[in-house]
């Protein structure tokens, strides 16, 4: 059994029973197959939820890299096209992971499930830098440039948690939130612009009420 329908067969249980299976024997069990099949995919079942966020990531990262139009794109542009289909491929698996959210107690960005998609996410962020560096969107600083990566990765989750709690029509908060948030990450990383951050925080203060 391959792993994509291991990942949506431990989806589906989350959704009928609200709740992960107790055990690999009882999603094998449901699955109709042995446990050691299961184990030449996965070690654990938390192996399948951190999985699950990594190929959400991977085939977005994928359906980008085949379309040309975005190998000509600048650094702000390739960022925001990641972030609006990754959104458009988060909606498949909302149901799923708003279930998710509600067992998270910790500040998300420690939440254990995102370590392979967080790794995963840096070395993409890290090749938008290359190419901002390249096109002069992204100012080198000594001492400061280094945490860039950290900063985007901050941003990503910043979205995510953002499309989470969304209920406008459509979600077209997030995707505005999106636009913001790439152009002021890229001003204060180019060259700075008071304005935006202030636009920026009126923005998420709307939002709130």
């Amino acid at each position: 059994m391959e792993k994509k329908e291991i990942r949506d067969a431990y989806k589906m249980y989350w959704l009928e029973n609200g709740k992960a299976p107790v055990s690999v024997y009882a999603l094998t069990k449901s699955l109709g197959i042995p446990e050691s099949e299961f184990y030449d995919q996965y070690t654990s079942l938390e192996a399948i939820e951190k999985d699950i966020w990594l190929a959400i990531f991977n085939d977005t990262v994928a359906q980008l890299q085949a379309d040309e139009t975005y190998q000509q794109y600048s650094a702000s542009e390739k960022l925001l096209a990641f972030y609006f289909l990754w959104v458009q491929n988060l909606k498949d698996n909302r149901s799923y992971l708003l279930q998710q959210e509600r067992r998270i107690k910790l500040p998300i960005m420690q939440y254990d499930q995102l370590d392979l998609f967080r790794k995963a996410f840096k070395e993409f962020a890290a090749d938008i830098i290359k190419t901002g560096y390249a096109t002069n969107e992204i100012q080198e600083r000594k001492y400061i440039s280094d945490k860039y990566v950290h900063g985007f990765w901050l941003q990503a989750l910043f979205v995510l948690k953002y499309w989470l709690d969304d209920t406008s029509d459509r979600f077209e908060m997030t995707d505005a939130a999106i636009e913001k948030a790439v152009t002021l990450s890229f001003q204060l990383i180019g060259t700075s612009t008071l304005d935006s951050l202030l636009d920026f925080g009126k923005f998420i203060l709307a939002g709130k009420h």
